[in-house]
């Protein structure tokens, strides 16, 4: 028998759990997680919050009881205190009182995820400022919004979590004040005539929006409980409860001093999810991965990617050596009917990779102009100057279309030409799409 430690239960460690137990009969998993609970569905805690769903319950997708079934020694509530890289020894405590325990392993997979990124800034920890990432967290947000003195709520952070769970806010009868210090939202994702959509939407729906604004301070009453946002030009807001939804930077605390690392601090690992010690593995958002677009290695945390890099991870553990295909770090969001999906670069970020593009974009409704139920589309292919391979999609409607960001993807890992994609052979029907494809149409406008 084979012994692999995996820390870490939630998606990418799940999904490496999963694939060994499946799979390979002669590997012996050890699983180990500081928190209570497993397989939390975070993407879907404004759903909750926001009451567009009835309750969380559908947010968990497995159990620590499925895992004992399947033959894993599974530790809750345990934190790793620290690892013995050269004697391949994990020493773990119980934070529920029971004995300390070692564990020797043939094979480590690390799966700690990321952290919240706090902002060190005066009354950082005063009652009243939440973080967004886990069941707790959402539990903890949740019960704020139900008192009714909790009238005004600041969301810090435009991203995807920012803007999901402002609209939640919003969604439970409070005034929601939405801070950035990018000059838009979504920044990381969409360039700014999409992103622009996005905040449009967001002014429609009484969201009062402060971007270019970063928040230098938190004030508080006698008792202690924030009160007041305060910018850095000296603006101050008064609140009654703030989420913290800068963004996250990978967990990784227990490799770090052994381990390669990229340059924001997630573990470097190979196409195989070998980090620099031949013994240890990582998956997930603590560690990088390939993206094709920019055909380098980044870091992209997404659940998607955790599960795809997670059972990259269990087969090559298990004896069955995978290699990655890149990912593209497609995504999408849905705020108050209007959706907008990417995958790739943007025009803003091809720079840092230093990648030279161009773009075109297409706007038309998505039906023929006869047909009753028909939303506008508006569309943005990337393409490397050089070579015509496309690198990046954008697309924005009320209608849903998010399908199509799936093609994208697939062009980009294969790396098609927007030339190619120009003539692309696309069915018409009218009750689906136009004649002229608004996806062969951006294309075909393509310098």
């Amino acid at each position: 028998m084979s012994r692999t430690v995996i820390i870490g239960a939630n998606h990418a460690g799940i999904a490496a759990a999963n694939t060994l137990l499946d799979n390979y009969k002669d590997q012996e998993v050890v699983m180990i997680d500081r928190n209570s609970n497993l397989s939390y569905l975070g993407c879907g805690t404004a759903l909750w919050v926001g009451r567009q769903i009835d309750d969380y319950h559908g947010l968990f997708y497995t159990s620590e009881e499925e895992f004992a079934k399947k033959g894993a020694d599974i530790h809750m509530q345990t934190e790793v205190s620290h690892i013995d890289f050269d004697k391949k020894v994990v020493y773990a405590h119980p934070l529920d009182g029971k004995e300390d325990f070692e564990v020797s392993y043939d094979h480590l997979l690390l799966t700690t995820g990321s952290r919240p990124i706090s902002p060190n800034v005066p009354g950082k920890d005063l009652d009243g400022i939440h973080f967004l990432k886990l069941f707790q967290e959402g539990q903890a947000v949740d019960k704020e919004l139900a008192k009714e003195d909790v009238n005004t709520v600041a969301v810090i952070g435009a991203g995807y979590i920012g803007v999901e769970v402002a609209e939640a806010a919003k969604r439970r009868g409070k005034k929601v004040l939405l801070f950035d210090a990018a000059k838009t939202c979504l920044a990381n994702y969409y360039d700014p005539e999409f992103s622009s959509l996005m905040e449009e939407n967001l002014k429609e729906h009484g969201l009062e929006l402060h971007f270019g604004e970063l928040v230098s301070e938190y004030k508080g009453d006698a008792n202690g409980r924030v009160n007041q946002v305060v910018t850095k030009d000296g603006n101050s807001f008064d609140v009654d409860m703030v989420i913290n939804a800068i963004g996250f930077g990978p967990n990784n605390v227990l490799g770090k001093d052994h381990l390669e690392l990229f340059a924001n601090g997630a573990y470097k690992v190979d196409k195989h999810q070998q980090t620099s010690d031949p013994a240890v593995y990582a998956a997930g958002d603590c560690a990088t991965i390939y993206s094709n677009a920019a055909d380098a290695d980044t870091y992209i945390a997404l659940a998607s990617n955790a599960v795809r890099s997670g059972i990259l991870a269990g087969h090559n553990i298990g004896g069955t050596p995978l290699e990655a295909i890149g990912v593209q770090g497609s995504n999408g969001i849905s705020i108050f009917g209007l959706n907008l999906v990417s995958t790739g670069l943007s025009v803003q970020s091809a720079p840092k990779f230093g990648i030279e593009v161009q773009y075109s974009d297409f706007e038309d409704l998505q039906k023929p102009g006869f047909m009753k139920n028909n939303d506008k589309v508006k569309i943005r292919l990337v393409y490397e100057k050089s070579s015509r391979r496309l690198v990046g999609a954008q697309l924005a409607s009320k209608a849903d279309i998010s399908m199509a960001v799936h093609m994208f993807s697939l062009a980009i890992q294969e790396h098609v030409t927007i030339d190619k994609l120009s003539l692309l052979d696309i069915f018409f029907l009218p009750h689906f799409n136009q004649p002229y494809n608004y996806i062969t149409m951006a294309a075909l406008n393509a310098k």
